[in-house]
């Protein structure tokens, strides 16, 4: 088996490491070789974190090259749209729609960008952009937001929900397990 190439991008606090971790975990019970890579800019004050996750039968780099990602996972929308380098030609981007204003943007310094919806509708990839908030709101709390994305990107890859749910059961605590449950099982039946 070739090596699959996951882009994980979001801003601190969305859960993008987390994801890594059960994703990874995922991986490992199903016997693939795996290598992660995370990269924090400043992700206390709400900055990016991208983390790359590696799989296949044999694995020789954590590091995604620029267009070789065979998916990016955007926690939100400028994320995604500042990954899409790494985006191999019939990539697959799975993103949630909600704009978190960066830092210049707060600061008056500059202004979020427009038509980034569009950006990822032109490019040459499977394209799902949907609210993924209102998903994990509805799931009974919007943190589980990173569980949603997983559930969606489970889903594209072809990967069992009732396996999933096993791993997020082993790596959740006890106190949040129904919520990151019904988060994953809402991102699974999105599209």
């Amino acid at each position: 088996m070739s090596v699959t190439n996951v882009l994980i991008a979001g801003v601190g606090g969305q859960g993008t490491v987390l994801t890594a971790k059960v994703l990874s975990r995922l991986l490992i019970q199903k016997g693939y070789d795996i290598k992660v890579s995370e990269i924090h800019g400043m992700s206390q004050r709400g900055g990016s974190v991208i983390t790359q996750v590696r799989f296949g039968d044999k694995v020789y780099s954590p590091i995604i090259a620029p267009g070789t990602a065979d998916y990016i996972l955007g926690f939100e929308l400028l994320e995604a749209v500042r990954a899409l380098p790494y985006l191999k030609e019939g990539g697959t981007i799975i993103a949630n729609e909600r704009e978190i204003n960066p830092m210049p943007v707060v600061m008056g310094k500059a202004e979020y960008p427009k038509d980034l919806k569009a950006a990822l509708d032109e490019c040459s990839a499977r394209t799902y952009v949907f609210d993924g908030n209102v998903q994990a709101v509805t799931a009974g709390n919007p943190k589980c937001l990173n569980m949603v994305l997983l559930g969606a990107w489970a889903k594209q890859a072809g990967f069992d929900a009732e396996e999933c749910l096993k791993v997020v059961e082993e790596n959740v605590p006890p106190k949040f397990m129904e919520v990151n449950e019904k988060g994953f099982l809402r991102g699974y039946h999105v599209f």
